[in-house]
């Protein structure tokens, strides 16, 4: 069990969790390459604050996501992981991420920020 960590403080809500969402939380906010434990830990999402609110936009962030959430895959903790995005064209684009485990399945919802 690990101690939640709330995606809009990045702070520990006091709940204990038995699913990955620290571990996908945690992917999805680090820029890729700025951990020194493990350079590859990370995604590109956080280049996308200078992007346009244009369609290809939605298609970026996608693949920046399951290019960061793979190695939870990769490591067996996950059996699989799909990423849908949702531009609204206010500014953000949703991404919510549905993680299936051998036990259960979770979905988790990330907002990235664009222009």
């Amino acid at each position: 069990m690990d101690r939640e960590l709330n995606p809009n403080t990045g702070d520990y809500t006091g709940n204990q969790i038995n699913n990955l969402q620290n571990a996908v939380y945690i992917r999805l906010i680090t820029p890729k390459g700025s951990w020194w434990a493990d350079p590859k830990l990370g995604s590109l999402l956080h280049t996308l604050v200078r992007e346009k609110d244009i369609n290809r936009i939605s298609l970026l962030a996608r693949q920046y996501a399951e290019e960061a959430l793979q190695p939870i895959v990769k490591d067996g903790r996950a059996d699989r992981i799909r990423v849908a995005a949702e531009q609204p064209h206010n500014g953000m684009v949703h991404l919510h991420i549905k993680v299936t485990t051998a036990a259960n399945e979770y979905t988790f919802k990330h907002a990235v920020k664009v222009i």
